[in-house]
């Protein structure tokens, strides 16, 4: 069973599934109604549920805190539950951003959160909720994918229209695939793991300048146009952690080998993304 099933990573998890017994929920199944989400995991007996329901509006989260909160974390909150009753395994999707982005050596599962914004908190509270019934949180980070607006889309539509574009050298993270992702969570399901925390990001690292650099190559188009510039030149609501790089010492303990290395991910990802 699929939460949030329209979404970017949903629609690629509902693609990755093609074949199996699975079930997606969009809108209409609301996670933060508590009974409808108990009614379908009694109705389905699902093995597996992965919750890709969030509010991601990362800068509204800033001035809407609670109803981010009552999506991110409330609504997490009765679906663990549910599951839990059910018999189900729970895979919670969260982000980077509990993390505070001010260390330059990667993130390990287990260490402290500190989110810097309202959207961080509110993940950190389904985090918790997730935990608290023995499930499986996976976070990850600088998602794109054919189904959904994202950075790629951006860059290529911005590499049309204007000479240069200027992007930011003083975030570094990891650009990850939500095909590759959609894969790893599906192996991650089927596999006989212990509930915890996982990081499920592509790896290597680099910054957005980085990133858009090597979309444009794979344009075609001359890299040099990504002009440097630092997040100082971009107000935005909601600060965003300055380092995102996450370590993944912990999928050798379900027998899987981490996300493998993001350039790689981009190109096989290219045909899917230029003609979607």
């Amino acid at each position: 069973m699929v939460t949030g099933a329209r979404g970017m990573l949903g629609a690629d998890l509902l693609e990755t599934l093609a074949g199996d017994e699975v079930t997606g929920f969009g809108r209409e199944l609301d996670v933060r109604d508590d009974a409808a989400v108990a009614d379908a995991v009694r109705e389905l007996k699902p093995d597996v549920v992965v919750n890709c329901a969030a509010w991601t509006a990362v800068d509204d989260a800033e001035t809407h805190e609670e109803e981010a909160m009552a999506v991110n974390g409330h609504a997490v909150r009765g679906l663990a539950r549910a599951c839990a009753d059910g018999g189900a395994r729970l895979i919670q999707v969260s982000t980077d951003y509990v993390f505070d982005g001010t260390r330059r050596e990667p993130y390990g599962e287990n260490d402290p959160v500190s989110p810097v914004n309202a959207y961080g908190r509110t993940k950190l509270a389904g985090e918790v909720a997730a935990l608290e019934h023995g499930h499986v949180v996976v976070r990850t980070a600088w998602l794109y994918g054919a189904h959904g607006p994202n950075f790629v889309k951006t860059m290529m539509r911005l590499a049309a229209e204007r000479e240069t574009v200027s992007v930011v050298t003083d975030q570094e993270g990891q650009p990850t695939s939500t095909r590759d992702l959609a894969a790893q969570l599906v192996a991650l399901g089927r596999s006989p793991i212990p509930g915890g925390v996982y990081h499920g990001t592509c790896s290597g690292r680099t910054s957005w300048h980085g990133f858009a650099r090597e979309i444009f190559t794979l344009l075609g188009a001359d890299p040099e146009r990504v002009l440097p510039t630092t997040a100082d030149a971009y107000a935005r609501p909601a600060p965003r952690p300055a380092y995102s790089v996450l370590a993944h010492g912990r999928w050798s303990e379900a027998g899987l080998a981490p996300m493998r290395d993001w350039k790689e991910a981009l190109r096989d990802a290219w045909p899917y993304l230029s003609f979607s």
